[in-house]
């Protein structure tokens, strides 16, 4: 954060020296949107600030996927209303301003309730977002919450090197929004709007880009990140696999994840992908969400767990070491005893190595929310500690079963301790051994010597970097 000395702010056009104070929530895609929300407005002149209390501009790039992040939302903004006042009464001006998909499903209600928010930006109109600004100056109030026919990734500027040496050596690259598979519990469809692929030209200079400026490894991300199907750089239409073979072929790149995949969009050529791309993680995170086929369907998944089980069994056979990660819903309507226990059995048979469980949470406009079979909060709190006890005993077995081998690190830190780094194993694990600032940015052959709650400890093996 600058230490320059603070003048009276005004509420028109950005200038020089202004500040910027973004806080995203959810998933990898408001990561994502907040970093290039921070690119487009370190064009107006914003800097950024370290917290609300320092900053002329706050962003909260918000989620939508259960209530209390709604809830959370909304608490901060009274905060944030508060602190408007008092800055108003000292002379200064703070403008506020609600992006994500809670200001897309709920931008009215923002208004309703909260008087001081300037700006409700909904995820697809972001870019539009110093324009926004400029016509909430004088009091007025601004909501853009339509679905604009223009691609806003022609819209937003190329990442800056400043902006990505703050990042670090791993990026998230959006390369698919939107979701057409209206599963009846959430809110994906009507907040990100129907699928969308950006072309491979599009994404291969951003990553580029980002490549040039010390990113190592990307992690290509969308709402059902493999259903992408961009228009190729030859004129046809190519998958995720043949993006992520272009990708591969880009000099400094030493690593390649995606995220989040639908079981149903889990080609042959992407599950072959896993074995012919030495970039390619061997690491999937593959929502699955309930063991019970009566669930599965309720749900609309369009698949069932056999199916579900048989594609385990050919992603392994394609990438024997891969680890895998997951999704669950607990109490969703009208599951019973044995439909949990089906969940519970699924886990038993998959093994992962790390997943995200979470109880139903009804959200406005789903058919979910609108059954009368509803699970009462007691019954899903005790599903869900039943199936987090398990998930979390399989982690730490997979944990303790990397002990002892070698496995390729990307440095991307310092550690916590004097003569420490950190980085991530192939399966996303965090990793601490000894060694010097010179090493992030490197991918090093690490020995896991032990494993604890949230992880690893190892020993450089080799001074040779990929």
């Amino acid at each position: 954060m600058s230490g320059e000395t603070k003048t009276r702010r005004e509420a028109d056009a950005p200038r020089a020296g202004r500040r910027m104070f973004i806080q995203s929530y959810g998933c990898q895609m408001n990561v994502y949107d907040a970093r290039r929300m921070s690119d487009l407005l370190a064009l107006q002149g914003y800097g950024e600030a370290a917290s609300a209390e320092d900053a002329d501009l706050v962003v909260l790039n918000t989620c939508h996927i259960r209530e209390r992040a709604s809830e959370k939302i909304f608490s901060e903004l009274g905060r944030l209303r508060e602190l408007k006042a008092a800055r108003s009464a000292s002379g200064d001006a703070l403008k506020i301003v609600v992006a994500g998909c809670l200001a897309q499903a709920e931008g009215a209600e923002i208004q309703r309730r909260q008087s001081a928010v300037d700006v409700v930006v909904g995820p697809q109109s972001y870019h539009r977002l110093p324009e926004l600004l400029a016509r909430a100056g004088n009091g007025a109030r601004v909501v853009e919450a339509e679905f604009p026919e223009e691609d806003k990734f022609g819209f937003l500027p190329a990442p800056t090197e400043a902006a990505t040496r703050r990042r670090g050596v791993s990026a998230f690259l959006t390369v698919q929004e939107g979701c057409d598979k209206f599963c009846s519990f959430c809110v994906v469809p009507y907040t990100r709007g129907a699928e969308f692929s950006r072309p491979v030209a599009a994404v291969v200079e951003e990553a580029r880009a980002l490549l040039a400026q010390g990113v190592r490894e990307l992690t290509l991300i969308g709402q059902n990140v493999n259903a992408y199907h961009g228009a190729g750089e030859d004129g046809a239409q190519a998958s995720l696999a043949g993006l992520m073979e272009r990708l591969a072929r880009l000099p400094g790149l030493a690593r390649l994840r995606y995220t989040t995949s639908h079981p149903n969009d889990m080609a042959a050529d992407l599950i072959e992908a896993h074995r012919a791309l030495p970039a390619l993680a061997p690491y999937l995170h593959l929502p699955v969400q309930s063991g019970s086929d009566a669930i599965l369907k309720a749900m609309n998944r369009r698949h069932t767990s056999a199916d579900y089980l048989a594609l385990i069994g050919e992603i392994r056979a394609a990438r024997p070491d891969i680890a895998l990660s997951s999704d669950f819903i607990v109490g969703f309507p009208g599951e019973s005893e044995a439909d949990f226990e089906a969940t519970m059995a699924l886990v038993e048979a998959v093994g992962f190595s790390a997943s995200f469980s979470f109880k139903y949470s009804p959200r406005p406009g789903t058919p979910g929310a609108e059954r009368s079979d509803q699970i009462p909060e007691e019954v899903k709190s005790r599903r869900l500690l039943a199936l987090q006890e398990l998930l979390e005993r399989q982690r730490q077995a997979f944990n303790r079963a990397c002990v002892g081998r070698t496995l390729d690190v990307l440095v991307e830190k310092r550690g916590r301790h004097e003569g420490q780094v950190g980085g991530k194993t192939p399966y996303l694990q965090a990793v601490h051994f000894e060694g010097g600032p010179e090493l992030v940015g490197r991918m090093l052959p690490v020995e896991i010597l032990s494993a604890g709650s949230n992880s690893l400890h190892g020993r450089l093996k080799a001074r040779e970097a990929a």
